[in-house]
């Protein structure tokens, strides 16, 4: 590995294992399980609000994040990185478009069967998320979208609000009200996660206060996403024991 391609290179990172061959640790790298977690977790958390759950609904939704954003998303901001190889040269370019755009397919015609029968109200998601994926992670329009705002929107707010209204096909002052407060917690991750990034490129550099620095932000990381994916965990015994 060249030293540019070392300043980028995520392998490393603490939701990777240290274990395997080499592909198999960047594709577990690529889904960033933590925060597509979170992402899966506040889907579950706006789902939980209706009463009553269908919860072949709550699954579907789930299986349609992770195929859109744990897969898709991910693959298109590795494959538009700007020349940045973050995980090293194992996937290819066209490797990475191909995982995206199946992934994408198969996640719209999970949603397509929904909204055609159940949900029509849920393609609003579905062309706003539609749009982010390339938007965000390809930095269109000169990177206006691939800001922290636009992130908590499109990875916050309305993973809550689709979980809501792929049960209900509506929308509701509480619904509106939680995903707001998952899309404020999303500010926090990515406001700890883009320092921490910047700190962990150039690890073998840091000073120890840097160190410390680097330490505190990945601490805060885990709890942000343990935390979410606890309270999901935690509103769906509530609901299946209520």
């Amino acid at each position: 590995m060249r030293m540019d391609e070392r300043a980028t290179d995520r392998s490393s990172e603490w939701f990777v294992p240290q274990f395997g061959p080499p592909k198999f640790r960047v594709m577990v790298g690529l889904l960033f399980i933590p925060y597509t977690a979170m992402v899966l977790a506040f889907v579950v958390i706006g789902s939980m609000l209706a009463r009553p759950i269908y919860w072949d609904r709550v699954l579907s939704m789930v299986i349609i994040y992770f195929l859109g954003l744990g897969i898709s998303a991910h693959a298109l901001d590795a494959a538009g990185s700007k020349g940045q190889k973050p995980w090293g040269r194992l996937l290819t370019k066209p490797q990475l478009w191909l995982m995206a755009i199946l992934s994408l397919v198969a996640a719209y015609l999970i949603a397509l069967y929904y909204m055609v029968l159940y949900v029509p109200w849920l393609s609003l998601v579905a062309v706003l998320e539609g749009f982010f994926v390339f938007a965000y992670n390809l930095e269109w329009f000169s990177g206006r979208f691939h800001r922290d705002g636009w992130f908590a929107f499109s990875w916050g707010f309305l993973p809550v609000l689709a979980g809501y209204i792929m049960q209900t096909n509506g929308i509701s002052v509480e619904a509106l009200i939680l995903a707001l407060a998952m899309a404020l917690i999303s500010v926090v991750e990515i406001k700890a996660s883009r320092p921490y990034k910047a700190l962990k490129g150039r690890a073998q550099a840091l000073g120890e206060g840097e160190r410390d620095a680097m330490r505190g932000y990945e601490a805060t990381l885990k709890s942000i996403s343990l935390a979410v994916v606890l309270l999901a965990v935690s509103l769906v015994l509530w609901r299946l024991f209520d």
